[in-house]
Formats: structure tokens, sequence, C-alpha cells
């Protein structure tokens, strides 16, 4: 609306062979342990950190679903070190916002009743999920009520952008 390019990464990118990877490990395919799904999600973003800096360079403002502190809330929250989890994503781009969906488990679920990966599944591990995601806004996230309707999450989205744009 404000005339400004805006592009969305989504992660992972299951285009990628990284995300590929990742996908078959999510749908059970694959063994990996939560330290080698968190560093095929860092290097998945690697992947797209090329066309990231080339649409920053230009002015796009970039939308990522699911970036940095996802890595960290899923890692932390299967026992991994969320300074290392931090550390090996350092080199890609940094946000200059980051909005929190909040919203519980349950609700979560109920949302999202089919399709739902190995990690969508685990009730427990979303919770402790959520709990680092809480802990990690605390640093001077926009942390927005999610549980509400789509439309009121929307424009509170919008407006906390809006601001920084």
């Amino acid at each position: 609306d404000r005339g400004r390019d805006v592009q969305l990464f989504s992660f992972p990118d299951y285009s990628t062979v990284i995300g590929g990877e990742i996908g078959c490990a999510l749908r059970g395919e694959r063994p990996y342990g939560p330290d080698a799904m968190q560093l095929l999600y860092v290097a998945n973003r690697y992947e797209r950190k090329r066309e990231m800096v080339d649409a920053k360079t230009t002015g796009t403002i970039l939308l990522c679903d699911r970036y940095l502190s996802s890595s960290v809330a899923y890692g932390e929250a299967q026992g991994l070190d969320a300074a290392w989890l931090v550390e090996i994503q350092r080199y890609l781009p940094q946000p200059d916002v980051t909005i929190l969906l909040d919203m519980s488990p349950d609700e979560s679920a109920r949302r999202k009743r089919a399709s739902r990966d190995k990690y969508e599944r685990d009730l427990a591990l979303l919770a402790r999920v959520r709990d680092s995601y809480l802990r990690q806004a605390a640093s001077g996230w926009v942390r927005i009520d999610a549980d509400r309707d789509r439309d009121a999450v929307a424009a509170e989205v919008f407006a906390a952008v809006a601001d920084r744009a």
C-alpha cells in the first residue's frame, strides 16, 4: 500500500535440495536427531542467503515466515544450546523486527487438524517451543495474540510493520 517492494521467504523452503531433505525428515523418512535437523534448517536459509541479500540491497522488504528464531525455539525445546543456534546463523541477514504470532499449542492443533508434521503433532514439544519464543520475545519483539480472529491479527501485524517501514 505504501509503494514498497516486499518479498516473502518461507522456511523451510521445500523447493531446494536441502529443503527436500527436511521434508523427508518431517515425514519420518529420515532419522535425524535435533542437531542435524537444526543444521539442515539453517543450511536451508543459507541456500537463499544470496537472494535475500540482493533483495535487501535494492530496498525490498523481506518478510520471512519462520526464520532465525525458529531454529532457536525448536532446537532449545529439544535440548540444544541456544547460543550455538544463534552463532551458526550470524552470517544470515538479521531481522529488523521480529513478530511473534503467539498461540497456544492446543489452539494450533485445533486450527490445523490435517497434514501435521511430527513436530506439529507433539503438543508437549510445542509448549516448550512456545516458552522459548516467549523468552526470546522479551528482547524487544512485537508479540501479537494470534488466538484471535485472522483479520484482527492481520491488522495488528500490518500496524506493527507500518510503524517501522
